[in-house]
Protein backbone atom coordinates (compact mmCIF):
# COMPACT_ATOMS: atom_id res chain seq x y z
CA UNK A 1 0.00 0.00 0.00
CA UNK A 2 1.36 3.36 -0.84
CA UNK A 3 1.46 6.18 2.03
CA UNK A 4 -2.68 7.99 2.41
CA UNK A 5 -3.32 11.24 3.59
CA UNK A 6 -3.60 10.38 6.62
CA UNK A 7 0.02 9.67 7.25
CA UNK A 8 0.78 12.90 6.05
CA UNK A 9 -1.09 14.04 8.97
CA UNK A 10 0.42 11.79 11.14
CA UNK A 11 2.17 12.75 14.73
CA UNK A 12 5.92 11.79 15.37
CA UNK A 13 7.58 11.45 18.65
CA UNK A 14 9.24 14.91 19.52
CA UNK A 15 12.23 13.62 22.03
CA UNK A 16 13.09 16.53 25.04
CA UNK A 17 16.14 16.96 25.97
CA UNK A 18 19.92 15.63 25.34
CA UNK A 19 18.61 11.75 26.60
CA UNK A 20 15.90 12.35 24.22
CA UNK A 21 17.35 13.18 21.36
CA UNK A 22 20.66 10.94 21.31
CA UNK A 23 20.46 8.63 23.92
CA UNK A 24 16.89 6.95 23.97
CA UNK A 25 16.53 8.39 20.84
CA UNK A 26 13.19 7.28 18.40
CA UNK A 27 14.51 8.69 15.27
CA UNK A 28 15.66 6.39 12.76
CA UNK A 29 18.52 8.44 12.03
CA UNK A 30 19.87 8.56 15.27
CA UNK A 31 19.54 5.04 15.78
CA UNK A 32 21.62 3.73 13.05
CA UNK A 33 23.98 5.86 14.12
CA UNK A 34 23.98 4.08 17.33
CA UNK A 35 24.02 0.72 16.04
CA UNK A 36 26.86 1.56 13.20
CA UNK A 37 28.96 3.23 16.33
CA UNK A 38 27.96 -0.44 18.83
CA UNK A 39 28.54 -2.61 15.83
CA UNK A 40 32.10 -1.56 14.96
CA UNK A 41 33.28 -1.34 18.72
CA UNK A 42 32.69 -4.89 18.77
CA UNK A 43 33.99 -5.37 15.09
CA UNK A 44 37.28 -3.60 16.30
CA UNK A 45 37.30 -6.41 19.15
CA UNK A 46 36.78 -9.11 16.53
CA UNK A 47 39.65 -7.64 14.63
CA UNK A 48 42.29 -7.66 17.30
CA UNK A 49 41.28 -11.25 18.05
CA UNK A 50 41.79 -12.15 14.25
CA UNK A 51 45.72 -10.52 14.36
CA UNK A 52 46.17 -12.73 17.93
CA UNK A 53 45.56 -15.87 16.04
CA UNK A 54 47.41 -14.36 13.10
CA UNK A 55 50.63 -13.69 15.25
CA UNK A 56 50.38 -17.25 16.55
CA UNK A 57 50.13 -19.06 12.96
CA UNK A 58 52.69 -16.67 11.77
CA UNK A 59 55.08 -16.52 14.99
CA UNK A 60 54.27 -19.64 16.82
CA UNK A 61 55.35 -18.90 20.47
CA UNK A 62 55.72 -15.65 19.94
CA UNK A 63 53.26 -15.05 23.27
CA UNK A 64 53.53 -16.36 25.85
CA UNK A 65 49.50 -15.69 26.58
CA UNK A 66 48.55 -17.49 23.33
CA UNK A 67 48.31 -20.58 24.55
CA UNK A 68 45.74 -23.32 22.45
CA UNK A 69 43.18 -22.91 25.08
CA UNK A 70 43.35 -19.24 24.05
CA UNK A 71 43.75 -19.48 20.41
CA UNK A 72 40.61 -21.44 20.18
CA UNK A 73 38.54 -18.90 22.04
CA UNK A 74 40.17 -16.21 19.95
CA UNK A 75 39.26 -18.24 17.00
CA UNK A 76 35.25 -18.76 18.04
CA UNK A 77 34.90 -15.06 19.24
CA UNK A 78 36.89 -13.75 16.19
CA UNK A 79 34.02 -15.70 13.92
CA UNK A 80 30.98 -14.90 15.61
CA UNK A 81 31.47 -11.41 16.12
CA UNK A 82 32.10 -10.14 13.14
CA UNK A 83 29.76 -12.59 11.44
CA UNK A 84 26.23 -11.56 13.73
CA UNK A 85 27.88 -8.82 15.74
CA UNK A 86 29.21 -6.59 13.10
CA UNK A 87 28.41 -7.38 9.54
CA UNK A 88 24.48 -8.55 9.90
CA UNK A 89 24.09 -5.28 12.86
CA UNK A 90 25.55 -3.22 10.71
CA UNK A 91 23.92 -4.04 6.81
CA UNK A 92 20.52 -3.83 8.62
CA UNK A 93 20.89 -2.09 11.78
CA UNK A 94 22.38 1.38 10.63
CA UNK A 95 22.47 1.26 6.37
CA UNK A 96 18.96 -0.14 7.13
CA UNK A 97 17.51 1.90 9.67
CA UNK A 98 18.99 5.21 8.00
CA UNK A 99 17.85 4.39 4.41
CA UNK A 100 14.85 2.88 4.57
CA UNK A 101 12.28 5.96 5.68
CA UNK A 102 14.27 8.04 3.57
CA UNK A 103 14.28 6.23 0.30
CA UNK A 104 10.61 5.23 0.61
CA UNK A 105 9.90 9.39 1.61
CA UNK A 106 8.72 8.61 5.13
CA UNK A 107 9.07 10.20 8.28
CA UNK A 108 10.32 7.74 10.21
CA UNK A 109 9.78 3.68 10.65
CA UNK A 110 6.55 2.35 11.35
CA UNK A 111 7.61 1.89 14.88
CA UNK A 112 9.91 4.22 16.44
CA UNK A 113 9.22 2.83 19.29
CA UNK A 114 9.54 -0.29 18.99
CA UNK A 115 12.90 0.42 16.82
CA UNK A 116 14.72 2.34 19.41
CA UNK A 117 14.09 -0.74 21.67
CA UNK A 118 15.19 -3.12 18.98
CA UNK A 119 18.49 -1.08 19.71
CA UNK A 120 18.76 -1.62 22.96
CA UNK A 121 18.20 -5.05 23.24
CA UNK A 122 21.21 -5.80 20.44
CA UNK A 123 23.56 -3.53 23.16
CA UNK A 124 22.11 -5.92 25.84
CA UNK A 125 23.44 -8.97 23.59
CA UNK A 126 26.93 -7.27 22.96
CA UNK A 127 27.11 -6.84 26.72
CA UNK A 128 26.35 -10.45 27.49
CA UNK A 129 28.73 -11.53 24.75
CA UNK A 130 31.51 -9.11 25.57
CA UNK A 131 31.10 -10.72 29.16
CA UNK A 132 32.07 -13.76 28.76
CA UNK A 133 35.40 -12.56 28.21
CA UNK A 134 35.66 -11.58 32.26
CA UNK A 135 34.08 -15.00 33.49
CA UNK A 136 36.91 -17.09 35.41
CA UNK A 137 37.57 -19.41 32.21
CA UNK A 138 36.86 -16.82 29.31
CA UNK A 139 34.61 -17.43 26.31
CA UNK A 140 33.93 -20.52 25.01
CA UNK A 141 36.40 -22.07 22.11
CA UNK A 142 34.60 -24.74 20.37
CA UNK A 143 34.63 -22.99 17.09
CA UNK A 144 31.99 -20.02 15.69
CA UNK A 145 29.68 -22.88 14.58
CA UNK A 146 29.21 -24.09 17.93
CA UNK A 147 29.15 -27.66 17.59
CA UNK A 148 28.33 -30.08 20.65
CA UNK A 149 29.30 -32.38 21.89
CA UNK A 150 32.37 -30.09 22.11
CA UNK A 151 31.07 -26.50 23.02
CA UNK A 152 29.24 -28.90 26.13
CA UNK A 153 31.50 -30.99 27.34
CA UNK A 154 34.21 -29.83 30.21
CA UNK A 155 37.56 -30.05 28.94
CA UNK A 156 36.61 -27.52 25.63
CA UNK A 157 38.62 -24.41 26.69
CA UNK A 158 36.02 -22.15 27.66
CA UNK A 159 34.37 -25.36 29.10
CA UNK A 160 34.56 -25.39 32.39
CA UNK A 161 32.51 -22.01 33.19
CA UNK A 162 29.87 -19.96 31.76
CA UNK A 163 31.36 -18.49 28.45
CA UNK A 164 29.14 -21.35 26.55
CA UNK A 165 26.20 -19.97 28.36
CA UNK A 166 27.00 -16.05 27.98
CA UNK A 167 27.70 -17.14 24.41
CA UNK A 168 23.82 -18.49 23.48
CA UNK A 169 21.85 -15.87 25.82
CA UNK A 170 23.63 -13.37 23.65
CA UNK A 171 22.01 -15.01 20.53
CA UNK A 172 19.21 -15.48 21.97
CA UNK A 173 18.70 -12.04 22.69
CA UNK A 174 20.29 -10.44 19.72
CA UNK A 175 17.54 -13.04 18.11
CA UNK A 176 15.03 -11.01 19.82
CA UNK A 177 16.58 -7.82 19.08
CA UNK A 178 16.71 -8.57 15.40
CA UNK A 179 13.29 -9.73 15.19
CA UNK A 180 11.67 -6.43 16.41
CA UNK A 181 13.74 -4.85 13.96
CA UNK A 182 12.92 -7.32 11.35
CA UNK A 183 9.56 -7.01 11.72
CA UNK A 184 9.59 -2.94 11.38
CA UNK A 185 11.51 -2.74 8.29
CA UNK A 186 9.04 -5.28 6.71
CA UNK A 187 6.25 -2.88 7.61
CA UNK A 188 7.59 0.25 7.00
CA UNK A 189 8.35 -1.04 3.28
CA UNK A 190 4.80 -2.30 2.87
CA UNK A 191 2.37 0.33 4.58
CA UNK A 192 4.93 3.73 4.87
CA UNK A 193 5.88 4.16 1.51
CA UNK A 194 5.65 7.59 -0.36
CA UNK A 195 2.57 8.41 -2.81
CA UNK A 196 4.01 7.18 -6.32
CA UNK A 197 6.36 5.00 -4.60
CA UNK A 198 5.38 1.26 -5.83
CA UNK A 199 6.83 -1.58 -4.95
CA UNK A 200 8.96 -1.93 -8.90
CA UNK A 201 9.97 1.99 -7.94
CA UNK A 202 12.04 1.30 -4.71
CA UNK A 203 15.89 1.33 -4.94
CA UNK A 204 17.33 -2.21 -5.05
CA UNK A 205 19.02 -1.35 -1.42
CA UNK A 206 15.70 -1.19 -0.43
CA UNK A 207 15.25 -4.55 -1.80
CA UNK A 208 17.89 -5.98 -0.70
CA UNK A 209 17.47 -4.99 2.86
CA UNK A 210 13.85 -6.15 2.69
CA UNK A 211 14.57 -9.63 1.56
CA UNK A 212 17.49 -9.96 3.87
CA UNK A 213 14.68 -8.82 6.75
CA UNK A 214 12.47 -11.83 5.71
CA UNK A 215 15.61 -14.20 5.41
CA UNK A 216 16.31 -13.16 8.92
CA UNK A 217 12.66 -13.78 10.65
CA UNK A 218 12.68 -16.99 8.73
CA UNK A 219 16.08 -18.62 9.24
CA UNK A 220 17.05 -17.26 12.88
CA UNK A 221 14.18 -19.11 14.71
CA UNK A 222 16.16 -22.22 13.88
CA UNK A 223 19.54 -21.22 15.72
CA UNK A 224 17.42 -19.88 18.41
CA UNK A 225 15.42 -22.97 19.21
CA UNK A 226 19.13 -24.77 18.40
CA UNK A 227 20.60 -22.17 20.68
CA UNK A 228 17.83 -22.91 23.17
CA UNK A 229 17.84 -26.56 23.30
CA UNK A 230 22.03 -26.14 23.56
CA UNK A 231 21.52 -24.74 26.78
CA UNK A 232 19.17 -27.16 28.24
CA UNK A 233 21.83 -30.07 27.21
CA UNK A 234 24.60 -27.99 29.27
CA UNK A 235 22.58 -26.86 31.90
CA UNK A 236 19.67 -29.83 32.66
CA UNK A 237 21.98 -32.30 31.07
CA UNK A 238 19.10 -33.00 28.45
CA UNK A 239 19.84 -35.17 25.11
CA UNK A 240 18.78 -32.88 22.56
CA UNK A 241 22.34 -33.04 20.83
CA UNK A 242 24.53 -35.46 22.90
CA UNK A 243 24.65 -38.94 21.94
CA UNK A 244 26.08 -41.62 24.58
CA UNK A 245 29.68 -40.52 25.04
CA UNK A 246 32.72 -42.48 26.62
CA UNK A 247 34.87 -40.13 28.50
CA UNK A 248 38.09 -41.14 30.68
CA UNK A 249 36.30 -45.24 30.23
CA UNK A 250 33.29 -43.64 31.95
CA UNK A 251 30.26 -43.32 30.28
CA UNK A 252 28.49 -39.76 30.66
CA UNK A 253 24.88 -39.05 31.28
CA UNK A 254 23.87 -38.18 27.97
CA UNK A 255 22.25 -40.98 25.23
CA UNK A 256 20.07 -40.40 22.34
CA UNK A 257 20.91 -37.18 20.79
CA UNK A 258 22.39 -36.23 17.77
CA UNK A 259 24.79 -33.74 16.66
CA UNK A 260 24.06 -33.60 13.34
CA UNK A 261 20.65 -32.43 13.88
CA UNK A 262 22.60 -29.46 15.29
CA UNK A 263 24.19 -28.87 12.44
CA UNK A 264 21.32 -28.90 10.21
CA UNK A 265 20.22 -26.87 12.50
CA UNK A 266 22.85 -24.08 12.45
CA UNK A 267 23.35 -24.67 9.22
CA UNK A 268 19.59 -24.04 8.25
CA UNK A 269 20.03 -20.74 9.33
CA UNK A 270 23.53 -20.58 8.67
CA UNK A 271 23.55 -20.20 5.01
CA UNK A 272 20.69 -17.14 4.86
CA UNK A 273 22.69 -16.10 7.42
CA UNK A 274 25.60 -15.19 4.33
CA UNK A 275 22.37 -13.51 2.09
CA UNK A 276 21.40 -11.55 4.95
CA UNK A 277 24.68 -10.31 4.51
CA UNK A 278 25.34 -10.17 0.70
CA UNK A 279 21.91 -9.09 -0.19
CA UNK A 280 22.72 -5.52 1.45
CA UNK A 281 25.96 -5.49 0.09
CA UNK A 282 24.16 -6.26 -3.52
CA UNK A 283 22.34 -3.51 -2.92
CA UNK A 284 24.92 -0.49 -2.24
CA UNK A 285 26.70 -2.11 -5.07
CA UNK A 286 23.43 -1.58 -7.45
CA UNK A 287 23.00 2.02 -6.18
CA UNK A 288 26.76 2.78 -6.01
CA UNK A 289 27.58 1.37 -9.49
CA UNK A 290 24.41 3.36 -11.34
CA UNK A 291 25.16 6.91 -9.60
CA UNK A 292 29.33 6.83 -10.37
CA UNK A 293 28.72 5.61 -13.82
CA UNK A 294 25.95 8.06 -14.13
CA UNK A 295 23.99 5.64 -16.34
CA UNK A 296 20.86 3.70 -16.10
CA UNK A 297 21.05 0.02 -13.72
CA UNK A 298 20.74 -2.42 -16.13
CA UNK A 299 17.94 -5.09 -16.30
CA UNK A 300 16.16 -3.39 -12.97
CA UNK A 301 13.24 -5.99 -13.30
CA UNK A 302 15.49 -8.84 -13.18
CA UNK A 303 17.71 -7.77 -10.91
CA UNK A 304 14.69 -7.92 -8.32
CA UNK A 305 13.73 -11.09 -9.51
CA UNK A 306 17.09 -12.66 -8.93
CA UNK A 307 17.04 -10.98 -6.13
CA UNK A 308 13.85 -12.83 -5.07
CA UNK A 309 14.90 -16.02 -6.42
CA UNK A 310 18.71 -15.75 -4.24
CA UNK A 311 16.63 -15.57 -0.90
CA UNK A 312 14.52 -18.37 -1.68
CA UNK A 313 17.08 -20.71 -3.46
CA UNK A 314 19.23 -20.14 -0.38
CA UNK A 315 17.11 -21.79 2.28
CA UNK A 316 17.66 -25.38 0.14
CA UNK A 317 21.63 -25.16 0.27
CA UNK A 318 22.43 -25.19 3.63
CA UNK A 319 23.57 -29.00 3.61
CA UNK A 320 26.99 -28.20 1.38
CA UNK A 321 28.33 -27.16 4.60
CA UNK A 322 28.10 -31.03 6.12
CA UNK A 323 29.52 -33.10 3.18
CA UNK A 324 31.79 -34.42 5.65
CA UNK A 325 29.61 -34.91 9.14
CA UNK A 326 27.96 -38.20 8.30
CA UNK A 327 24.63 -37.23 6.58
CA UNK A 328 23.28 -39.31 3.84
CA UNK A 329 25.21 -39.46 1.15
CA UNK A 330 22.07 -39.06 -1.58
CA UNK A 331 21.30 -35.76 -0.09
CA UNK A 332 24.83 -34.42 -1.45
CA UNK A 333 24.07 -34.89 -4.55
CA UNK A 334 20.56 -32.78 -3.85
CA UNK A 335 22.68 -30.18 -2.22
CA UNK A 336 25.23 -30.00 -5.03
CA UNK A 337 22.85 -29.40 -7.49
CA UNK A 338 20.76 -26.42 -5.80
CA UNK A 339 24.47 -24.88 -5.26
CA UNK A 340 25.00 -24.96 -8.70
CA UNK A 341 21.58 -23.49 -8.85
CA UNK A 342 21.62 -20.15 -6.87
CA UNK A 343 24.99 -19.21 -8.71
CA UNK A 344 22.22 -18.69 -12.00
CA UNK A 345 20.82 -15.43 -9.93
CA UNK A 346 23.65 -14.29 -8.50
CA UNK A 347 25.30 -14.34 -12.13
CA UNK A 348 22.74 -12.40 -13.48
CA UNK A 349 22.77 -9.46 -10.74
CA UNK A 350 26.40 -9.44 -11.96
CA UNK A 351 25.86 -9.44 -15.70
CA UNK A 352 23.75 -6.57 -14.96
CA UNK A 353 26.28 -4.59 -12.80
CA UNK A 354 28.92 -5.67 -15.66
CA UNK A 355 26.21 -4.10 -18.52
CA UNK A 356 25.83 -1.15 -16.35
CA UNK A 357 29.19 0.30 -16.52
CA UNK A 358 29.57 -0.82 -20.30
CA UNK A 359 29.85 2.51 -22.21
CA UNK A 360 29.03 4.18 -18.83
CA UNK A 361 30.72 7.61 -17.94
CA UNK A 362 32.80 6.14 -15.13
CA UNK A 363 33.29 8.75 -12.42
CA UNK A 364 36.68 7.15 -10.44
CA UNK A 365 35.57 8.29 -6.96
CA UNK A 366 36.41 6.40 -3.81
CA UNK A 367 32.87 4.06 -3.78
CA UNK A 368 33.35 3.48 -7.44
CA UNK A 369 36.79 1.75 -6.42
CA UNK A 370 35.08 -0.03 -3.79
CA UNK A 371 32.37 -0.82 -6.41
CA UNK A 372 35.04 -2.21 -9.11
CA UNK A 373 36.72 -3.86 -6.45
CA UNK A 374 33.63 -5.49 -4.80
CA UNK A 375 32.85 -7.31 -8.55
CA UNK A 376 36.29 -8.50 -8.88
CA UNK A 377 36.56 -10.16 -5.29
CA UNK A 378 32.79 -11.32 -5.13
CA UNK A 379 33.28 -12.97 -8.99
CA UNK A 380 36.77 -14.43 -7.19
CA UNK A 381 34.87 -15.95 -3.93
CA UNK A 382 32.03 -17.12 -5.94
CA UNK A 383 34.30 -19.44 -8.19
CA UNK A 384 36.32 -21.07 -5.49
CA UNK A 385 32.40 -21.65 -3.92
CA UNK A 386 31.41 -23.75 -6.54
CA UNK A 387 34.63 -25.71 -6.04
CA UNK A 388 32.97 -26.47 -2.69
CA UNK A 389 30.02 -27.23 -3.90
CA UNK A 390 30.79 -30.12 -5.68
CA UNK A 391 31.00 -32.97 -3.60
CA UNK A 392 34.02 -34.72 -4.81
CA UNK A 393 36.36 -31.40 -4.46
CA UNK A 394 35.10 -30.27 -0.86
CA UNK A 395 35.79 -33.54 0.92
CA UNK A 396 39.42 -33.46 0.66
CA UNK A 397 39.16 -29.35 0.77
CA UNK A 398 36.57 -29.60 3.79
CA UNK A 399 38.79 -28.01 6.91
CA UNK A 400 41.92 -26.79 4.94
CA UNK A 401 42.54 -23.58 5.05
CA UNK A 402 40.96 -23.20 1.12
CA UNK A 403 37.50 -22.87 3.07
CA UNK A 404 38.97 -20.17 5.13
CA UNK A 405 40.47 -18.09 1.77
CA UNK A 406 37.29 -18.81 0.04
CA UNK A 407 35.06 -17.99 2.97
CA UNK A 408 36.73 -14.66 3.59
CA UNK A 409 36.76 -13.62 -0.07
CA UNK A 410 33.06 -14.06 -0.32
CA UNK A 411 31.37 -13.37 3.27
CA UNK A 412 34.24 -11.16 4.73
CA UNK A 413 36.16 -9.09 2.35
CA UNK A 414 33.40 -8.85 -0.80
CA UNK A 415 30.67 -7.35 2.06
CA UNK A 416 33.27 -5.16 3.67
CA UNK A 417 33.96 -3.58 0.64
CA UNK A 418 30.50 -2.86 0.13
CA UNK A 419 30.17 -1.46 3.33
CA UNK A 420 33.25 1.12 3.21
CA UNK A 421 31.64 2.22 -0.46
CA UNK A 422 28.24 2.83 1.67
CA UNK A 423 30.11 4.39 4.41
CA UNK A 424 32.35 6.79 1.98
CA UNK A 425 28.64 7.17 -0.32
CA UNK A 426 26.10 8.44 2.64
CA UNK A 427 28.34 10.05 4.94
CA UNK A 428 27.45 13.37 3.19
CA UNK A 429 24.13 12.67 4.02
CA UNK A 430 24.92 11.94 7.36
CA UNK A 431 26.97 14.49 8.53
CA UNK A 432 26.56 17.32 5.70
CA UNK A 433 30.86 17.37 5.19
CA UNK A 434 32.78 15.16 2.72
CA UNK A 435 35.52 12.90 3.92
CA UNK A 436 38.77 13.47 2.80
CA UNK A 437 39.35 11.79 -0.74
CA UNK A 438 43.44 11.53 -0.44
CA UNK A 439 43.00 9.37 2.67
CA UNK A 440 39.93 7.38 1.00
CA UNK A 441 42.12 6.35 -1.62
CA UNK A 442 45.12 5.38 1.03
CA UNK A 443 42.87 3.53 2.74
CA UNK A 444 41.25 1.97 0.21
CA UNK A 445 44.25 0.69 -2.02
CA UNK A 446 46.16 -1.01 1.43
CA UNK A 447 42.82 -2.76 2.32
CA UNK A 448 42.03 -4.23 -1.48
CA UNK A 449 45.66 -5.37 -2.17
CA UNK A 450 46.68 -6.26 1.43
CA UNK A 451 43.49 -8.90 1.65
CA UNK A 452 44.73 -10.40 -1.41
CA UNK A 453 47.66 -10.81 -0.01
CA UNK A 454 46.18 -12.28 2.88
CA UNK A 455 43.62 -14.78 1.29
CA UNK A 456 44.95 -15.64 -2.17
CA UNK A 457 47.75 -17.72 -0.08
CA UNK A 458 45.19 -19.32 2.03
CA UNK A 459 44.13 -20.92 -1.28
CA UNK A 460 47.50 -22.69 -1.61
CA UNK A 461 48.11 -23.14 1.84
CA UNK A 462 44.67 -25.20 1.58
CA UNK A 463 45.47 -27.81 -1.80
CA UNK A 464 48.46 -28.90 0.16
CA UNK A 465 46.35 -29.88 3.05
CA UNK A 466 47.04 -27.50 5.67
CA UNK A 467 44.37 -27.81 8.04
CA UNK A 468 42.38 -25.18 9.61
CA UNK A 469 41.50 -24.16 13.00
CA UNK A 470 44.90 -25.94 14.12
CA UNK A 471 47.17 -23.84 17.11
CA UNK A 472 50.42 -25.30 15.38
CA UNK A 473 51.61 -26.83 12.11
CA UNK A 474 54.83 -27.18 13.27
CA UNK A 475 54.44 -30.83 14.23
CA UNK A 476 53.12 -32.58 11.12
CA UNK A 477 55.38 -34.05 8.56
CA UNK A 478 52.69 -33.73 5.61
CA UNK A 479 53.22 -30.15 5.88
CA UNK A 480 56.31 -28.66 4.06
CA UNK A 481 58.29 -25.28 5.26
CA UNK A 482 57.44 -23.13 2.97
CA UNK A 483 54.11 -22.82 5.09
CA UNK A 484 55.61 -21.65 7.71
CA UNK A 485 57.09 -18.32 5.32
CA UNK A 486 53.73 -18.04 3.80
CA UNK A 487 52.10 -17.60 7.17
CA UNK A 488 54.50 -15.28 8.08
CA UNK A 489 54.03 -13.36 4.90
CA UNK A 490 50.15 -13.29 5.57
CA UNK A 491 50.61 -12.49 9.48
CA UNK A 492 52.69 -9.63 8.20
CA UNK A 493 50.26 -8.45 5.46
CA UNK A 494 47.19 -9.09 8.13
CA UNK A 495 49.04 -6.58 10.54
CA UNK A 496 49.50 -3.90 7.83
CA UNK A 497 45.76 -4.02 6.73
CA UNK A 498 44.06 -3.92 10.36
CA UNK A 499 46.54 -0.90 10.94
CA UNK A 500 45.15 0.91 7.90
CA UNK A 501 41.58 0.54 9.29
CA UNK A 502 42.49 3.47 11.78
CA UNK A 503 42.96 5.28 8.37
CA UNK A 504 39.57 5.17 7.88
CA UNK A 505 38.16 5.71 11.56
CA UNK A 506 40.62 9.15 11.49
CA UNK A 507 39.35 10.12 8.34
CA UNK A 508 35.09 9.43 9.73
CA UNK A 509 36.11 11.26 13.13
CA UNK A 510 38.20 14.46 11.82
CA UNK A 511 35.66 15.09 8.12
CA UNK A 512 32.77 14.98 10.87
CA UNK A 513 34.44 18.17 12.78
CA UNK A 514 36.16 19.68 10.02
CA UNK A 515 35.78 18.32 6.72
CA UNK A 516 34.89 20.04 3.81
CA UNK A 517 30.77 21.19 3.80
CA UNK A 518 28.83 19.10 1.33
CA UNK A 519 26.24 20.11 -1.22
CA UNK A 520 23.04 18.73 -0.50
CA UNK A 521 23.61 16.29 -3.54
CA UNK A 522 26.97 16.13 -3.81
CA UNK A 523 26.47 12.71 -6.50
CA UNK A 524 23.68 13.73 -8.27
CA UNK A 525 21.67 11.08 -7.19
CA UNK A 526 17.89 10.38 -7.91
CA UNK A 527 17.14 8.82 -4.57
CA UNK A 528 15.16 10.41 -2.61
CA UNK A 529 17.56 10.85 0.62
CA UNK A 530 19.19 13.06 -1.52
CA UNK A 531 16.38 15.38 -1.87
CA UNK A 532 15.42 16.61 1.75
CA UNK A 533 15.29 20.13 2.29
CA UNK A 534 17.89 19.92 4.54
CA UNK A 535 20.92 18.34 4.75
CA UNK A 536 21.79 16.16 6.66
CA UNK A 537 17.58 15.59 7.37
CA UNK A 538 16.27 17.18 10.45
CA UNK A 539 13.75 15.78 12.10
CA UNK A 540 10.85 14.19 10.43
CA UNK A 541 12.89 14.48 7.51
CA UNK A 542 10.53 16.31 5.17
CA UNK A 543 9.20 19.33 6.01
CA UNK A 544 5.85 19.83 6.26
CA UNK A 545 5.47 17.93 2.96
CA UNK A 546 5.95 14.64 1.91
CA UNK A 547 7.39 14.26 -1.30
CA UNK A 548 5.33 12.23 -4.29
CA UNK A 549 7.50 10.18 -6.64
CA UNK A 550 6.53 9.90 -10.44
CA UNK A 551 9.42 7.63 -11.48
CA UNK A 552 11.77 5.00 -11.23
CA UNK A 553 15.52 5.89 -9.05
CA UNK A 554 17.85 5.79 -11.59
CA UNK A 555 16.87 8.19 -14.48
CA UNK A 556 20.49 9.18 -15.68
CA UNK A 557 21.20 10.77 -19.14
CA UNK A 558 17.18 11.30 -19.35
CA UNK A 559 16.58 12.41 -23.17
CA UNK A 560 15.58 15.88 -23.10
CA UNK A 561 16.89 16.44 -19.47
CA UNK A 562 19.63 19.32 -19.14
CA UNK A 563 21.24 18.10 -15.94
CA UNK A 564 22.22 14.32 -16.25
CA UNK A 565 19.99 12.54 -13.26
CA UNK A 566 16.51 13.50 -12.67
CA UNK A 567 15.25 12.99 -9.19
CA UNK A 568 12.53 10.52 -8.00
CA UNK A 569 10.48 13.67 -6.94
CA UNK A 570 10.47 15.70 -10.31
CA UNK A 571 7.27 15.36 -12.21
CA UNK A 572 7.68 14.60 -15.65
CA UNK A 573 6.70 18.71 -16.77
CA UNK A 574 9.26 20.19 -14.69
CA UNK A 575 12.34 18.60 -16.39
CA UNK A 576 14.40 20.56 -17.76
Amino acid sequence: MEQNAAYEGQQIYHPKGWWGHYVFSQDHKIIALQYTCVALAIGLTGMFLSMMMRMQLGFPGLFDSIDAGSYYQDVTMHGMIMVIYLLTALFLGGFGNYLIPLMLGSRDMAFPFVNMLSFWVYFLSVIILSASFFVPSGPTGAGWTLYPPQSILEGTPGGDGAGILLMLISLVVFIIAFTMGGLNYITTVLQSRARGMKMMRMPLIIWCIFLATFLGLLAFPALFVGGIMLTFDRVLETSFFMPEIFKGGEVLDYGGGSPVLFQHLFWFFGHPEVYIIALPAFGIISELISCHARKNIFGYNMMVWALVAIAGISFIVWAHHMYVAGMNPYLGFFFATTTLIIAVPTAIKVYNWVLTLWHANIKMTVPMLYCLAFLITFLIGGLTGLFLGNVSVDVPLSDTYFVVGHFHMVMAVSPVLALYGGLYHWFPSVTGRMLDDRLGKIHFWITFIGTYLIYFPMHYIGFLGVPRRYYSNQQYDFIPDSVADLNQFITICALIVGASQFILLYNFVNSAIRGKKASKNPWGACTLEWQTLESPPGHGNWGDQLPVVYRWPYDYGLPGATADFVPQNVPDEQIT
